[in-house]
């Protein structure tokens, strides 16, 4: 059983910057994808992006430009880059690995609150 941990999360002002990580308990070098998803209350899961293997990147309109997924394979750990963050940003951010398997796993979510 694959365990994900975020963190990172937390206050930040509007226009401000936060970076999240995503640190899984086994290798990430071979996994299919990995991906970032955020809830805020009373909404659906929203993607924020993915990670594919070779490393392209892939966002919807409302992040991009703004935020940066990237991986660092040594350290087991995805990261998302915010920046330029908006009230509309808050949201609990969870992160997800698709290992070769075919196996989906969760993290518990973080959450980050855009707020001046």
């Amino acid at each position: 059983q694959v365990q994900l941990v975020e963190s990172g999360g937390g206050l930040v002002q509007p226009g401000g910057s936060l970076r999240l990580s995503c640190a899984a308990s086994e290798s990430i070098f071979s996994i299919n994808a990995m991906g970032w998803y955020r809830q805020a209350p009373g909404k659906e899961r929203e993607w924020v992006g993915n990670i594919v293997s070779g490393g392209r990147t892939n966002y919807p309109d409302s992040v991009k430009g703004r935020f940066t997924i990237s991986r660092d394979n040594a350290k087991n750990t995805m990261y998302l880059q915010m920046t330029s963050l908006k009230p509309e940003d808050t949201a609990v951010y969870y992160c997800n690995a698709f290992y070769s398997d075919n196996t989906l796993y969760w993290g518990q979510g973080t959450q980050v609150t855009v707020s001046s």
